[in-house]
C-alpha cells in the first residue's frame, strides 16, 4: 500500500485503541524509508513497535549499527529476527549475529524466532545461538502456504490445551484477519476473515474479532478442548500440531456450523 494510506490506518489504529503493532509479512525491510515514518508515526502515537525481518539487510556489523541506530531514534521498540534453514538457505546466519549484536549495541529489544520441524539438522542452529549467547525461541513451522508442502513427520504431543492469543492481522489489500498465522490460509470457511477497511471501520473490524463466541473459546479453553467437545477422539487430536488441529475444525464448513450452533455457554463449559 502507498505510505500515505499506511500513516492513515496507523492514526485510525490509534484512534481505535491499538497499542502494538508489528510489520511483518515478506520483508519489511525493503521498504526502510516507508518503515522510518511508519515507526516514527507510532512513536507519536504511543504504539509499540516491532519489526519482523529476515536480517536479508545486516552484511556488516557498521551498516546493521547505523540502521538500527536509526529506527532507534525513531521509537523501534523491538525487533524479531526470523531464522531457519529454510530462511537460510538466502540469507547467511551470520546476518541475523548481526542483527541482534547490533540491537544490543543500539539499545533494541529483541528476539530470534527459531521456525524448526524439531529435526536433527536443526541442533546446528541452536548451537549457534547459544554459542553466541543469543536470546531465540524455537517455533514450530507452520505448515501453511509455501510451507505447507513440506515434508513433515507425525508428530505426538501431550494433551495441551493450546489456546492462542490471536493477534489479528491487516493485509495489503486491506483485508483483516483475527489470527495473523491464519490470515486467508481457511478458503473453505474464511473462518478468521473480519472485513476489508474499504467497507468497514477499524471500530468495527477490532468489535468483530473481540465479540465472536467462537473466538473467545479458541483464546480461553483453546483448541483441543474444542476439538474434543467436536467428537475427534483424543488419540487423534494429539496427532495435530496447533494451528493444523485448529484448520481442521474451522475450514470444515460442517464442523464449523457444528461449533457455531454451540459456542454458547454449552461449548464454553467444555472446562475442567
Amino acid at each position: 500500500m502507498e505510505i500515505v494510506e499506511a500513516k492513515e490506518i496507523i492514526r485510525d489504529m490509534a484512534m481505535a485503541g491499538v497499542t502494538g503493532m508489528s510489520f511483518t509479512a515478506g520483508e519489511p525491510f525493503i521498504y526502510f524509508d516507508d518503515l522510518l515514518e511508519m515507526v516514527d508515526l507510532c512513536r507519536e502515537k504511543n504504539i509499540y513497535t516491532r519489526i519482523v525481518t529476515n536480517s536479508f539487510w545486516a552484511t556488516t556489523p557498521e551498516k546493521t549499527e547505523h540502521m538500527l541506530g536509526t529506527l532507534k531514534k525513531r521509537g523501534l521498540s523491538q525487533l524479531r529476527m526470523s531464522c531457519s534453514k529454510w530462511h537460510q538457505q538466502h540469507v547467511p546466519r551470520q546476518n541475523v549475529l548481526n542483527a541482534a549484536r547490533g540491537c544490543i549495541a543500539t539499545g533494541i529489544d529483541y528476539f530470534i524466532s527459531f521456525v524448526t520441524d524439531f529435526s536433527e539438522e536443526d541442533d546446528e542452529y541452536e548451537s549457534f545461538f547459544r554459542d553466541n549467547k543469543l536470546k531465540f525461541f524455537p517455533e514450530p513451522v507452520i505448515y501453511a502456504g509455501r510451507a505447507g508442502s513440506l515434508a513433515r513427520k507425525e508428530i505426538f504431543t501431550d494433551y495441551q490445551e493450546n489456546r492462542c492469543t490471536m493477534n489479528p492481522y491487516l493485509a495489503p489489500d486491506l483485508s483483516m484477519y483475527a489470527c495473523c498465522d491464519a490470515g486467508s490460509h481457511f478458503s473453505n470457511t474464511d473462518f478468521f476473515l473480519l472485513g476489508n477497511l474499504k467497507d468497514n471501520s477499524i471500530d468495527l473490524l477490532f468489535r468483530k474479532s473481540e465479540t465472536n463466541p467462537l473466538y473467545n473459546c479458541i483464546r480461553s479453553i483453546g483448541v483441543t478442548a474444542i476439538a474434543s467437545f467436536a467428537g475427534m477422539k483424543a488419540r487423534d487430536i494429539v496427532t495435530y500440531r496447533k494451528c493444523e488441529l485448529c484448520k481442521k475444525l474451522f475450514d470444515s464448513p460442517e464442523t464449523l456450523k457444528i461449533l457455531q450452533d454451540s459456542s454458547g455457554l454449552e461449548l464454553q463449559r467444555w472446562v475442567r
